[in-house]
């Protein structure tokens, strides 16, 4: 189907912004490809922040040279492609292709953009393959876990098993513990020592002898 300019120059403004926005573009074949097959790949790219645009190689091309991009050379782009914009994550569009194209023969992986430069096939793929950044994090995650629960538990189990240990021994009277009672106890029973020591009979001095009389 032949576009007039007027199309063209729709699309061009249409991939311009894409690459403007996205993180990373990964090239891609997708010829033998039916309508069902495209559509599901379509929402899965959807699903993740990415979307897929199918256009000629010299609209491609003009697109990202508008956007301040290095030139793609043909041999970037070879045969009919497609382009994978991701924007939420660079990683996202080329693993969901990579993924896809393990039950589908058709879609191959041919190239890429990231942070401005062009990307080999071999290089495109690898950034397939890699960790995305929510695995990252649960793998991340996972690592922090184990040590703060285990921190937590040797935490509170002394706390928790001394506090025990306070309350049965008090409970078995093992344990003294000063209440406001207790000391009340105590400030009463002061007066009591008091007056017993003051009821204790002192031994009496002997009496002074007697001056002799004198004679008469």
């Amino acid at each position: 189907m032949t576009l007039t300019r007027k199309e063209k120059e729709a699309q061009v403004a249409i991939l311009t912004e894409d690459f403007k926005a996205a993180q990373s573009v990964t090239f891609a074949h997708y010829i033998g490809l039916n309508v069902a097959d495209i559509s599901a790949l379509r929402q899965s790219l959807k699903n993740q922040g990415a979307t897929m645009r199918v256009a000629k190689k010299t609209l491609i091309k003009i697109a990202a040279k508008e956007a301040g991009l290095p030139e793609i050379d043909d041999s970037n782009i070879e045969g009919p492609v497609s382009c994978i914009f991701s924007f939420s994550d660079p990683l996202t569009g080329a693993q969901v292709a990579f993924k896809f194209a393990k039950d589908h023969e058709q879609v191959a992986i041919i190239g890429g953009m990231f942070d401005g430069k062009l990307l080999t096939r071999e290089q495109a793929l690898t950034m397939a393959q890699m960790p995305g950044r929510q695995e990252l994090l649960a793998m991340f995650a996972g690592m922090l876990r184990s040590p703060l629960v285990t921190f937590a538990s040797i935490c509170s189990s002394p706390l928790s098993g001394f506090a025990r240990g306070l309350k049965e021994l008090a409970a078995k009277g093992g344990l003294a513990m000063d209440t406001p009672a207790a000391e009340s106890d105590k400030a009463t029973e002061a007066p009591k020592a008091e007056t017993a020591v003051v009821g204790i009979e002192q031994p009496s001095e002997p009496p002074a002898p007697s001056a002799p009389s004198e004679p008469s």
